[in-house]
């Protein structure tokens, strides 16, 4: 099994329903960490929901060079009735050559991949020019107020400055990219 589909499983078998994180956050930072990335945990939002955000940073080589940004979600919505779903959704299950669990297409396995992806470009390129981040919230699904929407006010206020961003949200209406 390759590491980004066992990372993925492990993913989806936190429990992380708006605006709960189940522990998703935890996993991806110590990966991370093993890199040389700093993580930093910002939580933000009412006593009653609280919503918690990384912000993952490894530096580059080059002090003046660019920096990227994979950003992403690690909140789902609600399952609704378990006796609609075959399987438990917080149990990565294979079915007919798919991987089904909440979080599989929105948006678990775009942060495996992410983080996997991470790993072999540092592995490839230890001594990188630019830098590389990873922004991830359990806010998407919700209300979207203390996210992505706090990390960046939080980011500008420390004079960070984000060059690329690579969403890995799998969701649009019509088209690819409209929401």
């Amino acid at each position: 099994m390759s590491r980004a589909l066992q990372l993925t499983e492990q993913l989806i078998a936190r429990r992380s329903v708006t605006p709960d994180d189940g522990g998703c956050q935890v996993l991806m930072a110590e990966r991370l960490e093993v890199l040389g990335f700093a993580c930093e945990t910002l939580v933000s939002g009412p006593d009653d929901f609280r919503v918690t955000n990384l912000w993952a940073m490894r530096r580059g080589a080059n002090a003046g060079g660019k920096t990227l940004v994979f950003a992403g979600h690690t909140d789902v919505v609600p399952t609704g009735p378990l006796a609609a779903w075959r399987s438990d959704p917080f149990v990565p299950t294979h079915r007919d050559g798919r991987l089904y669990g909440r979080g599989a297409a929105d948006m678990k396995t775009s942060l495996a991949a992410m983080v996997v992806a991470i790993e072999e470009f540092v592995a490839a390129h230890p001594r990188h020019g630019g830098s590389i981040a990873m922004l991830v919230t359990s806010d998407e699904e919700g209300p979207a107020n203390d996210g992505t929407v706090k990390v960046c006010e939080w980011l500008q206020q420390r004079g960070e400055r984000l060059d690329y961003c690579i969403v890995g949200e799998p969701t649009s209406v019509d088209t690819l990219g409209d929401m």
